[in-house]
C-alpha cells in the first residue's frame, strides 16, 4: 500500500525527508534526488509546475535538508534510501536526479531496475571526478552564524569567498537561521567527499529509457564518457539546454521543466 499523504506537506520514512506535490494520476510518480549541497526545497518550484499531470516527490537525501544525519555517504546506501521511499508510494517511478543525486538515482536504476521506470540524470556522469567541491564545505563552515540574524547576513559572508550569486542563494537554502545551524551534516560529507566524487564498479546495465540531460556550458558530461554511459544505460539519449551549467535547473528552470516534461511525456 502506498503512503498517504496531502500536496506540500512533508513526510518521514524511517530515512529520508519527503515533499509531496500534486496527487496521484496514471502517470508514474516523479521522484526528483537534488545534489550536493542541495534539498527538496530547492527543486520546490520545478516540482509543482511537473504535478499538473502525475505526483512529484521530491527527498532530502541523507545528511541534507530535514533527513537524518548519518555516518556515510555511499551511493549503495543513497540507492537503499530511494529504494524505501519508491516502495512506500507504489513500487515503481520515474526517478530525476541531478548531480550527486543522479549518481544515487543511477546506482538505484542499475541494482533495482524494477523500480525506476524512466529515468533522467542531470549533468552528471557514472564516472569519477578529479575535482572537489570541499571548498564549498569550508565556505560554509567559515560563516559566523553568531552573526546571521537574516539569510542575507549569511549571504554576504558568503559573497566574500563564492562568486557565483546563484550559488550562494542556493547553499543558504540550506541554512536554518532561527536555529542558527546548516541543515547540511558538513563534518560527513567533507569525509565522504571521495565517495561522492566517485562511482561504484558496478557491470549491470539499466535497460530503461534514459536521458542525459547537460548544461551546454558544463564540463560534467563529456563525449569521452558516452561509452562509458552506453555501457550501463544501453538506451540512453543525450540532451544539451544552452547557457547553462551544472545548476541547470536553477539557470534556466523553465527550459529544464520542457525537456523533463517532453522526455516524460
Amino acid at each position: 500500500m502506498g503512503l498517504a499523504v496531502h500536496p506540500g506537506r512533508r513526510y518521514h520514512l524511517r530515512m529520508l525527508n519527503l515533499i509531496e506535490h500534486g496527487q496521484p494520476t496514471d502517470a508514474p510518480d516523479l521522484v526528483i534526488v537534488h545534489g550536493l549541497y542541495g534539498s527538496a526545497r530547492n527543486w520546490g518550484v520545478i516540482a509543482k509546475r511537473l504535478c499538473d499531470t502525475r505526483r512529484v516527490i521530491a527527498v532530502d537525501q541523507r545528511n541534507h535538508g530535514q533527513s537524518p544525519r548519518t555516518d556515510t555517504q555511499s551511493y549503495d546506501d543513497m540507492a537503499a534510501d530511494l529504494a524505501e521511499v519508491i516502495a512506500s508510494l507504489r513500487g515503481r517511478a520515474d526517478v530525476l536526479g541531478h548531480s550527486m543525486g543522479g549518481k544515487a538515482a543511477m546506482v538505484l536504476a542499475l541494482t533495482r531496475p524494477e523500480m525506476v521506470n524512466r529515468l533522467i540524470v542531470a549533468d552528471i556522469a557514472p564516472v569519477a571526478y578529479e575535482h572537489s567541491q570541499i571548498q564549498y564545505i569550508e565556505a560554509m563552515r567559515a560563516v559566523d552564524l553568531s552573526k546571521v540574524e537574516k539569510r542575507s547576513d549569511a549571504e554576504a559572508q558568503l559573497a566574500r569567498v563564492v562568486e557565483d550569486p546563484t550559488l550562494i542563494s542556493f547553499f543558504t537554502q540550506s541554512l536554518d537561521v532561527k536555529e542558527k545551524k546548516w541543515r547540511l551534516n558538513l563534518d560527513v560529507l567533507a569525509r565522504e567527499m571521495p565517495r561522492i566524487l566517485g562511482f561504484p564498479d558496478i557491470t549491470r546495465q539499466f535497460d530503461g529509457e534514459t536521458l542525459f540531460l547537460s548544461g551546454a556550458e558544463s564540463d560534467y558530461v563529456k563525449p569521452a564518457y558516452r561509452d562509458r554511459i552506453k555501457a550501463l544505460f544501453p538506451k540512453a539519449r543525450f540532451a544539451k539546454i544552452p547557457g547553462a551549467g551544472h545548476w541547470l535547473h536553477a539557470k534556466k528552470p523553465r527550459e529544464f521543466e520542457a525537456a523533463v516534461r517532453t522526455w516524460l511525456g
